[in-house]
């Protein structure tokens, strides 16, 4: 499993009865998660003591309930400083489950020692841009939410990249790809962090099972003569560990050699010290 065991400013403290309990900073935040079907006793004082807790309704969706939590606040992980605000369904604006995979990429950015140009797609509040650019790579980021690309911006200004070379990108990212492929641009790497379920900003279906390996096929027409890694993150649960690996294997080991390296993603749960399960991811490498 790759764990994101590098954390100081974020924990997974317990998890129970559909949910977790976690610190962010100094805040506690009481969250749902569907991998939690264990029901063990709540003995930390943080399940009574939550700063917010998102409760989960019958009828899907769910709303957040806050006890002294301000609208926005920030964490660190090394050089890097994220803007977290609670918003819609459950989320605070970072996935920190996947430091273990920035930890990973950037090491072979920095041992690179060459430019090294990253497509990042889906690319959120910017978590793996941040951690791409500051590992020396130029960045283009392209996600089809105007607010989430706003955010990811605050996110590398805050993290003292506000001059690096990102490039900003609102925009389909099916569409942006193909039009890349036209323009006969070419990069070092690719991160993909694809929903499950979606719609581009002139209303574009994106269904990950239907989807998914077109668009990585479609990708690697993207990578330059020496590509440097590919990752792929999904949350799905129908898209396993060995999935990703066939579709990484079948797609860029012919073309380009190197290996792929499929596993889950987890955080360690410091209340007990095993780990919770996030969803999974495959990388491809050179090396």
């Amino acid at each position: 499993m790759f764990i994101a065991n590098h954390w100081k400013d974020y924990e997974v403290i317990d998890t129970s009865g559909g949910e977790k309990l976690e610190r962010w900073g100094k805040y506690l935040l009481v969250r749902p998660d569907p991998q939690v079907i264990w029901n063990t006793p709540k003995t930390h004082r943080g399940w009574k003591k939550m700063n917010g807790h998102y409760h989960r309704s019958n009828k899907g969706g769910g709303q957040w309930e806050f006890f002294e939590l301000p609208e926005q606040w920030s964490i660190h992980y090394g050089s890097l400083t994220f803007n977290l605000k609670p918003f819609s369904f459950k989320h605070t604006g970072l996935f920190p489950e996947q430091a273990a995979n920035w930890d990973w990429f950037s090491k072979l950015i920095r041992d690179a020692h060459r430019p090294i140009k990253v497509l990042n797609l889906f690319a959120y509040t910017g978590g793996a841009t941040c951690a791409a650019a500051a590992a020396g790579a130029s960045v283009t980021h392209v996600d089809a939410s105007k607010g989430m690309v706003t955010w990811a911006k605050e996110n590398a200004r805050s993290s003292g990249l506000a001059d690096a070379p990102i490039r900003w990108i609102v925009d389909d990212c099916v569409k942006f790809v193909e039009r890349e492929i036209r323009r006969g641009n070419t990069y070092d790497a690719i991160i993909m962090d694809p929903p499950s379920y979606g719609r581009g900003p002139k209303g574009e279906i994106w269904k990950i099972e239907a989807n998914i390996h077109p668009f990585i096929q479609l990708c690697t027409k993207l990578l330059s003569d020496k590509p440097l890694f590919y990752l792929v993150n999904s949350y799905t649960t129908g898209l396993q560990p060995a999935v990703l690996t066939y579709m990484l294997s079948t797609e860029l080991v012919p073309k380009f050699g190197g290996h792929v390296v499929s596993d889950e993603v987890g955080l360690p749960v410091s209340g007990n010290g095993l780990i919770l399960p996030c969803g999974a991811s495959g990388r491809w490498s050179r090396e």
